[in-house]
């Protein structure tokens, strides 16, 4: 019988161990993004938007 412990890879534990900031936006987080730097507006396409790096 073996009573060794085994670690988990850090790819599969929980979202909540997640602290690095992230530098990639899903499409809602560009929108609002955009919105405030006012470079969207009401009734454009989401699709094709400008590449936007996320605010500090």
């Amino acid at each position: 019988m073996v009573t060794g412990l085994m670690s988990q890879h850090r790819s599969l534990r929980g979202q909540g161990a997640i602290k690095a900031k992230r530098n990639v936006l899903k499409r809602f987080e560009r929108v609002e993004v955009l919105k405030k730097r006012g470079q969207f507006k009401e009734g454009q396409s989401v699709l094709g938007l400008k590449k936007t790096k996320p605010d500090d």
